[in-house]
């Protein structure tokens, strides 16, 4: 049973998820050959605040710009 995490910003509507989890389920499918019910998909929203890229977290990235 593949289980594929996606964590992003906090922010994404049911809608995209969705989408999301239809294309990700496709692709595992397609190219791990398994099948659409043994596939699990965990989305995990993440604060900006609790995010950094380059030393800097991402709730701080606009101010600095």
């Amino acid at each position: 049973m593949p289980i594929v995490k996606v964590g992003m910003w906090t922010g994404r509507t049911h809608a995209q998820k969705a989408e999301l989890a239809r294309v990700i389920t496709e692709a595992m499918v397609t190219i791990a050959h398994t099948t659409p019910e043994a596939t699990v998909i965990i989305f995990e929203d993440i604060a900006k605040e609790n995010w950094a890229t380059g030393g800097v977290l991402a709730s701080d990235a606009k101010a600095k710009k």
